[in-house]
């Protein structure tokens, strides 16, 4: 999947696939994640926030979206 970099103190970049709502996330530190089932607004909704960390924590995380450590 393609990731975009994004301005980030904890995210190097975020990536999504609309036709399997995976949102890839790989995290400064180098571990990648894929979250489930997430809808194209939250993929929309993360890239325009001013706190990718803070919109992953409120809406992905807290959200419920199952994840799964890939790299």
């Amino acid at each position: 999947m393609d990731r975009t970099p994004v301005s980030s103190s904890n995210i190097a970049a975020i990536g999504y696939d609309p036709d399997s709502q995976i949102l890839e996330v790989e995290f400064l530190d180098g571990s990648i994640y894929d979250y489930s089932d997430v809808p194209d607004y939250h993929f929309e909704g993360i890239m325009a926030a001013p706190s990718k960390g803070q919109y992953l924590h409120q809406h992905i995380k807290k959200g419920g979206y199952t994840y799964q450590r890939v790299a």
